[in-house]
């Protein structure tokens, strides 16, 4: 008998009942907390007159909160409000949503139906941690939504989160760390801010992979050089990105599609489908975006958070 493995597989087996036993937990939460909410709402006068029902919320949580803890205080309290009234056209949150409570304490605070979705649909679609969406909300992402609707974003299941489109996944203005203060070259720069790109896309967790950096594409004997080359296994495309450290202007646009007709013709596959081309720079402007007609091509920005640097 091999010992080792024996305890091995043991603590393996244990390991995951463990986690199966830590899920269910976390759905009859969720549940129990969903059916506080729609009782509480129901004692204060059904939704319209909830809030008027404060003092009953208050005395009540007190009475809760001495006899089993601040679980139940006045702010978690209204938490359970909250989230039978959010969630209550779509059921139980956790029949749709593989979501902890700590997950909707911080969901919950946005009163803005469309933010709200947004971040609920990245925890989904990027299995975000509670640190993950806690850094999302402070980098402020929705905030920085580029191309999708604001206005019409609606929940995804965790059996949909792969039918994704490049709207849901850029963000204007794309966010680069710089951890020095001193000044640096334009060369060196450029190839920092690749390498923090590079981070950028393969951390959206929706199905990126990296190619390359300043890929080399060659066609009829001339050679040409993409900046940053990924593809995207979910969208089953390649997306050929451009870094301008300045303003963007109708040369680069066209310098883009050219590495986007040239992906295709080099690269493409029967089965994959056109390659997007994102360009990206320190500003755009409206003559610009009035010039690009193309569909699978994007213009984004950059910004970089340390102003001591060139071209911040």
């Amino acid at each position: 008998m091999n010992y080792f493995d024996e305890i091995k597989s043991l603590i393996e087996k244990q390991e995951v009942n463990e986690r199966v036993r830590r899920l269910q937990s976390n759905n009859e939460t969720i549940k129990t907390y969903y059916e506080i909410g729609k009782l509480l709402v129901e004692a204060q006068g059904k939704e319209k007159r909830a809030k008027y029902g404060e003092g009953l919320l208050k005395k009540w949580s007190k009475i809760l909160s001495k006899e089993y803890g601040n679980g139940y205080d006045y702010t978690n309290l209204s938490r359970m409000r909250k989230l039978y009234i959010v969630f209550r056209k779509v059921g139980t949150p956790c029949q749709q949503f593989n979501l902890s409570w700590s997950h909707y304490r911080y969901i919950l605070k946005f009163d803005n139906e469309n933010e709200r979705n947004y971040y609920i649909n990245r925890c989904i679609q990027n299995n975000l941690s509670v640190r993950g969406l806690i850094n999302e909300i402070k980098s402020k992402s929705f905030d920085r939504l580029s191309y999708a609707d604001k206005k019409n974003i609606k929940l995804i299941s965790e059996s949909d989160s792969k039918d994704l489109t490049v709207k849901d996944m850029l963000h204007d203005p794309i966010i680069i760390n710089v951890d020095t203060n001193e000044k640096i070259s334009e060369k060196v720069l450029k190839k920092y801010i690749l390498k923090e790109l590079e981070h950028f896309f393969l951390e959206l967790g929706t199905g990126f992979s990296f190619v390359g950096s300043e890929y080399k594409l060659t066609y009829e004997n001339k050679n040409y050089y993409v900046d940053l080359l990924m593809f995207n296994t979910e969208l089953n495309r390649y997306f050929a990105c451009e870094l301008k450290l300045n303003d963007s202007s109708v040369k680069d646009v066209a310098q883009t599609k050219l590495y986007m007709m040239l992906t295709d013709k080099v690269l493409k596959k029967s089965f994959h489908k056109s390659t997007i081309g994102i360009l990206i720079s320190r500003k755009n402007n409206n003559i610009i975006f009035e010039y690009v007609s193309d569909p699978n091509l994007f213009l984004i920005t950059y910004k970089i958070n340390n102003t001591k640097l060139i071209g911040s």
